[in-house]
């Protein structure tokens, strides 16, 4: 699928991207003390919510987006950094 998912964020109906999504649940996840990169992982492999913290709301935002959207979001960055 190439359709952008909507959710609140924020309280408004601004449109986020997979990208704002995995930037916004890494601040959450870095300020609550956890290693960002092995909490995203961790959800991103098992779809288990326990590894993103409910601070910010972060949990919740991060199930708004398909777990393969992130993957595919990640896989881009990656790949092909100027795009």
């Amino acid at each position: 699928m190439d359709e952008t998912q909507k959710f609140q964020f924020r309280g408004d109906d601004t449109e986020v991207s997979a990208r704002d999504v995995l930037l916004f649940v890494y601040d959450a996840l870095k300020d609550k003390g956890y290693n960002p990169t092995h909490q995203i992982v961790g959800y991103l492999i098992s779809g288990d919510p326990a590894y993103i913290p409910r601070y910010n709301n972060a949990r919740t935002i991060i199930r708004k987006v398909e777990r393969d959207e992130l993957i595919e979001e990640l896989v881009i960055a990656y790949l092909e950094p100027n795009s």
